[in-house]
């Protein structure tokens, strides 16, 4: 039967190198919940409350944004489609594109109008062309299925447009996880968070400039949404790029647009320059081994399939902690490339990383010779026996 095995001292050598790896400075936030994770690297940098369900006002627009590019891509909408203003829809107020029912409006002009603008016209306009029975109310229900799926499990949505409702919630850990989705499965799309300015039809030009004030910082940023009501108080879903890191993070429950603007900048700031990338192991490199049940080599070597490079505090003052783990001895025969354990790494300060271990090479079935051997190892070890020494009594 199969046991776990831990191992740490396999690690010596990666230990030793970030012995002096250590906890990053804390970051203090004023805002109510706040979530930063490091996309490249799928490290967490800062949960504050993240999993708590809260009112989400305009960031909930992404995910009506994110099922509109999901019907685009699967052919059920294109950005060419002429979409009618329903009466329910023409009727909000807030931030809107200024849409009547007499309009009939291309989904591309849509789409901006809710990214750029936080129309909430249209995104009524889209959810009640995606709805399945029609209706706001409808494409909610259909959001928080599809939530669901996406791992949002924090997230219940009663509309479209993140319009004030009782039960329309969402976590800013969710809204991070949606962030990301739409960064990497919609990279077409995607440029249409950063774009500063869409005059529809010219009908407000006062009403015409993106929302998002991280944009004109100079700090990499491309998206993503604001968010206000009263209830609520300011957030913020926003990413920035600065040399081969991505960060995403969503800030929320802050007072004014000022203190939204001034600490989205101060997380942005925070999360490259308190962490470093790190060249942990190499793919191919062994770092550990298993023994092999019945194979034609006792044992095979343990590796990580990709190049692994870890995300670590610039400040040097705690320890790494490494575990390799796995179910062993392997069943013969074993195939290169075959997931059989993990890595497990530890950082003080950050959450866990867990990255798939595969074996080196094949290792065929033995044959009549190593299940003799086998056999006689089990024996030995049942009765207690070394090689060669004769039982009590003999």
């Amino acid at each position: 039967q199969p046991m776990r095995y831990t191992a740490r001292s396999l690690m010596a050598g990666l230990i030793t190198l970030y012995a002096t790896a250590g906890q990053a400075q804390m970051l203090e936030t004023s805002a109510r919940a706040a979530y930063v994770y490091d996309q490249t690297t799928g490290t967490v940098l800062l949960a504050k409350d993240a999993e708590i369900p809260l009112p989400p006002a305009s960031m909930s627009k992404l995910m009506t944004i994110y099922m509109a590019f999901e019907a685009i891509a699967d052919g059920r909408l294109s950005v060419d489609d002429i979409l009618p203003v329903s009466a329910h829809a023409a009727s909000f107020g807030g931030s809107s594109m200024f849409l009547d029912t007499t309009d009939r409006v291309r989904v591309e002009d849509l789409l901006r109008g809710v990214i750029v603008l936080s129309g909430n016209d249209a995104s009524v306009v889209l959810a009640e062309a995606l709805s399945p029975d029609g209706t706001e109310a409808g494409f909610g229900r259909m959001m928080t299925d599809r939530a669901r799926q996406l791992g949002m499990t924090q997230s219940v949505f009663v509309n479209a447009s993140g319009w004030p409702a009782a039960g329309h919630r969402m976590s800013v850990k969710d809204l991070g996880i949606l962030s990301s989705r739409l960064i990497s499965d919609f990279p077409t799309f995607y440029p249409l968070f950063s774009e500063t300015e869409f005059a529809f039809d010219n009908r407000v030009p006062s009403n015409s400039q993106n929302r998002n004030p991280i944009l004109a910082m100079g700090i990499g940023a491309d998206g993503l949404k604001t968010g206000h009501t009263e209830e609520a108080g300011y957030g913020l879903a926003g990413s920035a790029v600065q040399g081969n890191r991505r960060v995403i993070f969503v800030v929320t429950g802050l007072p004014t647009a000022r203190d939204r603007a001034e600490e989205s900048e101060r997380i942005v700031n925070w999360a490259f320059r308190q962490f470093a990338e790190r060249d942990l192991a190499v793919a191919g490199t062994q770092i550990a081994s298993a023994d092999v049940w019945m194979g034609a080599a006792p044992s095979v070597g343990l590796t990580v399939a990709e190049d692994l490079r870890l995300l670590v505090p610039v400040l040097h003052d705690g320890a790494l902690d490494a575990q390799v783990v796995f179910d062993g001895p392997l069943q013969a025969p074993v195939t290169a490339g075959q997931q059989v354990g993990e890595l497990i790494i530890t950082l003080d300060g950050l959450p866990e990383k867990r990255v798939p271990l595969v074996t080196q090479a094949d290792v065929p079935l033995g044959g009549f010779g190593t299940r003799i051997r086998t056999a006689a190892q089990v024996l030995w070890a049942k009765y207690g026996l070394t090689p060669g020494a004769e039982p009590d009594g003999a």
